[in-house]
């Protein structure tokens, strides 16, 4: 790149040079010695973001080994490998070292969000020194260097301009604004803060668009407003997401139960059948079966698979998922705090409408062809371009008459420049001087504030109270308005001054950064699930907002500027951030601000962006969301998602996908602890009975697990989502997973399962065998479980209505586990295995109704929820 920048820099000096008379003075610089700007070198370091020190292998395996999911799952692992069973304790050890490399993965791409930074902050540079022009190495620039710039430099550091000519740069890198601004000569003065007209400053990383100019420089590396941002990245840290600190809490828990219960349930048994050897055997297997029953290692399994799962599904939608809790979270965003260039708008200046007189015309609207009255205004002011220009704006007319008037002979590719009246900041306009094709006159073309073209064409008051309210009538769209104006005169007419050529007004011209076309749909269905839509943008205020009104955005008028905010203290901002749609004129440190103050006031925020400047948003948000294709690599690596083809709408999907895998967990993490109820039951009542036989055996615990796992991890992750997901608030940043309502479902569904089990074993316990009634017990169990999973499916809909809505794993998971269950209970060879008696088939009509009945209520109470509307 840097290369390709050189080469189309000469050209173009080339070029300039033989055409304009305006050729950027060299003269009396010597800049600094070589032996002064390698002490600075020295003991100021080069111009580059420094390097973070990286952790080693050794200190991010021992960050995933202390995780209490981890620890869970190591516990499970080991009890399965205690059990004989090595297959079951691979696999659950597996996941281990698989997020352990997941990890690894993302330590690495955070550095590579700042290797990506470094290599932005480090083009090649034209410097002055000891009187001589050298190209070096941008890391090699220090404080006092003079940087030569010109037409597609980067700016290589921050500096002073000390001479230009008609400098423009594009500085959207820091600002967000997609318009580039002009640059004049100041011979003192400070670093001003990036964004805005008519000043000094220039920037690292930023393009010249326009002009040339030599800069002083005054700050490098991390001094740099770029390695500003380099530094509050680095310091950032994500923060776990409500679901990883409630899981942290729930696995203690369960840990501690498990524990506990296993405890107890060995001493319960040995003391009650006497405290024999054989007592103590029998109570260590059934305090083995109680560990299995309390400790709960689907837990971890269900969020590895159902986020691993989520990010795949969302990847279809094309948002790329870089760390995969951020899934989870999307669910629970209150907030999306939106970058306008780029992400609402496609970051390139499109010319909206021509204004002729009383004439005005929108391009956008469908046009057979162009008006004729507009065929000049379109024509003078390609002519007062450049041929091949950088400035978006002349990019945006060069499109434009391509398009409009191709085919016609006002393109004047025969015409010759014959001089360049340059922007000045005392007279805003470029002029083009151009000699004919048949030599016998001179064409003056002039575009630039309408303001000044009204100078120079000598309007009257009453022409230029006309023109400035068709000014007004432009500007109050967003649009950026130019004036045009023509003149003609012959070759040796042609004044030494600017101001004394004579033009006429030709008409206006309005460009805009255009709107998506699907943003405003994606912001009315963000505001339909309760998601609130806040856009932070480093353009004018009336830009700003004349683009939040077209998005849907603002329904007022009130916006806060960045120079507001600088007046306002942490807590004045986070009681007056709850009015406000629109922040405009916003850098990057405030962006960061904002994003904090919402995260204070218990917001959920998600943040958009594409440039360096969101970086550190993006990374201090809890879901950062960059866009792919158009995004930096410092931004990419930053976020949470990444938009594969930055279309806002990818976003609302995202959201929707984000609920639906919340609410599946849900019904997961439901089923998971309504099942452990009657397992821990069955484990532990027989235990305080000495006459009752021990009704689950570890190999009971295992059948039950090919059925749990299944359930949890692919029959509720594939299930769609909910019917109100996207037209319900978002859950509050207070509210649990495992909340009361989750839990006392759950509970009362187990607990329904395990009185039904107890029946049927109490009925069989006086005429059937201890094996029988086992085994009539554990058959009402797993058809029980069966119906659990049936009616929790869907929270709202019915189960028999459910079973229209296809799901390719229940119909594997159902008819296995019934396949299973009747091997186990039929064939002797099996019964031996499980413990279990013959049965009669009166039997297990029995038990298996009671299966099937024992969880209805539920569906009752689905329909009295419907009735009620909610």
């Amino acid at each position: 790149m840097n290369v390709s920048y050189g080469n189309l820099n000469k050209k173009l000096q080339v070029k300039i040079s033989s055409i304009s008379h305006s050729v950027l003075d060299l003269g009396g610089l010597s800049g600094l010695s070589v032996e002064s700007a390698r002490d600075r070198l020295e003991s100021d370091g080069p111009n580059e973001i420094p390097t973070q020190n990286k952790r080693n292998l050794f200190a991010i395996v021992f960050d995933v080994v202390r995780e209490p999911m981890f620890i869970m799952l190591v516990a499970a692992g080991s009890l399965y490998l205690l059990m004989g069973e090595p297959i079951d304790a691979l696999m659950l050890l597996g996941f281990v070292f698989v997020v352990m490399a997941i990890t690894i993965i993302q330590e690495r791409r955070t550095e590579k969000a700042l290797e990506a930074l470094r290599d932005l902050s480090s083009p090649r540079a034209l410097v002055i020194r000891n009187g001589t022009q050298l190209r070096i190495a941008g890391r090699e620039v220090v404080r006092g260097d003079l940087v030569v710039l010109s037409e597609g430099d980067r700016v290589p550091a921050d500096g002073l301009l000390r001479r230009g000519i008609n400098l423009s740069t594009d500085e959207s890198l820091l600002t967000g604004e997609s318009v580039p601004v002009r640059k004049v000569a100041s011979s003192t003065g400070e670093l001003d803060r990036p964004g805005g007209d008519d000043l000094p400053s220039v920037f690292s990383g930023t393009l010249v668009t326009a002009g040339q100019g030599i800069a002083e420089i005054v700050a490098t590396g991390h001094a740099s407003e770029l390695g500003k941002i380099g530094k509050a990245l680095a310091r950032i840290e994500p923060e776990p997401t409500l679901l990883q600190q409630e899981t942290r809490r729930l696995v203690r828990t369960f840990a501690i139960i498990g524990l506990l219960a296993c405890t107890l349930v060995v001493a319960g048994f040995a003391f009650t059948r006497g405290g024999g050897v054989e007592a103590w055997k029998q109570g260590l297997l059934a305090g083995i079966a109680m560990a299995m029953a309390t400790l709960p290692e689907e837990f971890p399994v269900v969020l590895t698979v159902f986020l691993a799962l989520g990010a795949w599904r969302i990847s279809r939608n094309n948002v790329l998922t870089r760390r995969m809790p951020a899934v989870e979270m999307l669910g629970a965003a209150t907030v999306l705090c939106v970058d306008k260039t780029g992400t609402l708008t496609q970051n390139r200046m499109t010319l909206r409408k021509l204004a002729i007189a009383g004439t005005v015309l929108d391009l956008t609207t469908p046009q057979a062809e162009l008006p004729v009255e507009l065929h000049r205004l379109l024509e003078y002011a390609i002519l007062a371009s450049k041929c091949d220009p950088f400035d978006p704006m002349e990019q945006a007319l060069h499109e434009t008459g391509n398009r409009l008037l191709v085919g016609t002979d006002l393109l004047h590719q025969d015409w010759s420049l014959v001089r360049e009246y340059p922007l000045t900041p005392r007279l805003l306009v470029v002029s083009h001087a151009w000699r004919t094709a048949s030599g016998e006159e001179i064409v003056v073309s002039s575009k630039g504030a309408p303001e000044d073209i009204a100078d120079l064409c000598h309007l009257t008051p009453e022409q230029r109270e006309s023109l400035s309210r068709q000014v007004d009538a432009l500007s109050s769209q967003g649009l950026r308005v130019l004036g045009v104006a023509r003149g003609v005169t012959c070759m040796g007419s042609l004044p030494d001054e600017h101001r004394d050529l004579v033009l006429e007004v030709v008409g206006l011209l309005g460009f805009e950064d255009p709107l998506r076309a699907n943003v405003p749909d994606a912001v009315r269905e963000c505001r339909t699930a309760g998601v609130r839509v806040v856009m932070i943008t480093g353009d004018y205020p009336i830009t700003a907002k004349s683009i939040a009104r077209q998005a849907g955005i603002l329904d007022g008028d009130t916006s806060v500027s960045g120079s507001e905010l600088d007046q306002m203290s942490d807590v004045d901002l986070a009681l007056r951030i709850h009015g406000v749609q629109v922040f405009a004129r916003v850098v990057p440190e405030q962006k960061l601000r904002i994003v904090n103050a919402l995260k204070a006031n218990g917001d959920v925020v998600a943040m958009t962006g594409d440039g360096v400047n969101d970086a550190p948003a993006l990374k201090a948000a809890h879901i950062g969301i960059a866009m792919g294709g158009r995004g930096t690599d410092v931004a990419r690596e930053s976020a949470s998602l990444v938009l594969l083809d930055d279309d806002f709408s990818s976003i609302v999907a995202a959201v929707r996908l984000g609920r639906c895998i919340f609410d599946n967990i849900k019904k997961a993490i439901a089923f998971i602890l309504a099942v452990h109820v009657p397992i821990a039951g069955l484990s532990m009542i027989p235990v305080f009975f000495a006459d009752w036989p021990l009704l689950l055996l570890p190999v009971h615990i295992v059948f039950l697990e090919l059925i749990i796992d299944p359930a949890c991890t692919l029959i509720f992750e594939a299930e769609e989502a909910e019917v109100n997901v996207m037209h319900r608030a978002p859950r509050s940043p207070d509210e649990r997973l495992f909340s009361m309502r989750t839990i006392a479902i759950a509970v009362l569904q187990g607990l329904s399962v395990l009185v039904a089990c107890l029946t049927v074993f109490l009925l069989a316990r006086s005429s059937h065998s201890p094996d029988a009634a086992r085994a009539l017990t554990f058959a009402t169990m797993v058809v029980a479980f069966i119906a659990i999973i049936l009616v929790n499916r869907s929270w709202t809909k019915s189960a028999y209505s459910m079973l229209r809505v296809p799901n390719a794993a229940l119909k594997w998971v159902v008819f296995g586990a019934s396949g299973f269950l009747a091997v186990i209970l039929i064939i002797p060879f099996c019964q031996r295995i499980f413990s279990f008696g013959p049965l009669h088939i009166k039997d297990l009509v029995l038990s298996i109704g009671l299966g099937l009945v024992c969880v209805l209520w539920f569906e009752a109470l689905k329909r009295v929820k419907s009735f009620h509307g909610n």
